[in-house]
């Protein structure tokens, strides 16, 4: 066997023969102790549930991906070298050389993988802190008579989201979503730590757009539609767009309607709303 060939399964077998080794002793003092959880855990979503599992995802499979993306390049291109040696002195060098671009494409998409893997972790992270701090400042409201629910599943044809957070009390129904944005360079005249509502638009330091009012909007709509079949209270749920670390400031937007829950509506909606956020398992 070529040595270049010895050693790309060399490197191989090094890398993956040690995950199987542990994973296989786990699994056989698992049996062999008879472990198992005491009870059936099904606990009750907390705030950035969502974020939280893909940032777990991602932290499983990383290495075993970046593995798999380093080391495949790596090995193909041993495997040029060993039939170029094969094929005779001619095809060497050409063997050479397309081995050695070889692990240059490998290098350059370890690294496009890698950039793009920490830049999604690095917004998840973010997401997943921001619907935190929305929670904390909710749970004053528990002592009002509210109650208070986080990262509610919603699955529909078009596709499944999330409700951040859901507040229902003696005030109403409300949805809550979530933006957490990274401050930036601000333009002439424009504070970097604050953001205008008008009414239509947010106007960042940086810029104007809509981004999470629609989505709000949308989100407080199947909401109400999703109590009334569940429960035949008809009360329509008021969006809510979060910026947590932003000083927002917000335009005259005239009076709010307050429709105000008797105690047995708050307990009927808060019923169906724990059903549906817990589901978190080992």
């Amino acid at each position: 066997m070529d040595a270049s060939l010895k050693a790309a399964l060399f490197l191989v077998g090094y890398f993956l023969l040690p995950f199987f080794v542990g994973a296989l002793f786990l699994i056989w003092g698992i049996k062999k102790r008879g472990e198992r959880p005491p009870v059936e855990f099904i606990l009750r979503r907390g705030p950035g549930e969502t974020l939280r599992r893909k940032i777990a995802e991602m932290d499983e499979n990383m290495p075993m991906r970046l593995m798999l993306v380093a080391m495949v390049p790596l090995a193909v291109g041993c495997l040029v070298l060993f039939a170029a040696g094969k094929l005779g002195t001619s095809c060497s060098l050409a063997g050479l050389v397309l081995a050695a671009l070889i692990l240059l494409l490998g290098m350059a998409s370890t690294g496009f993988w890698s950039y793009r893997f920490f830049r999604k972790r690095r917004n998840y992270l973010l997401g997943y802190l921001g619907e935190r701090a929305v929670a904390e400042e909710l749970e004053p409201l528990l002592r009002e008579g509210y109650h208070v629910f986080h990262d509610i599943p919603v699955d529909k044809v078009e596709g499944s989201f999330n409700l951040d957070h859901v507040v229902v009390g003696p005030t109403g129904l409300f949805v809550i979503e979530t933006k957490t944005r990274r401050k930036g360079r601000a333009r002439e005249g424009f504070e970097d730590h604050k953001v205008l509502y008008d009414g239509r638009q947010l106007i960042w330091p940086w810029a104007e757009d809509t981004h999470g009012l629609k989505q709000a909007q949308n989100e407080a709509d199947w909401l109400t539609k999703w109590v009334k079949q569940l429960t035949g209270i008809e009360i329509a749920a008021k969006p809510i767009l979060a910026l947590p670390g932003w000083w927002v400031e917000t335009r005259a937007l005239g009076p709010i309607s307050v429709r105000v829950l008797d105690e047995e509506q708050i307990d009927l909606i808060a019923r169906q709303l724990n059903a549906r956020c817990r589901d978190v398992k080992d």
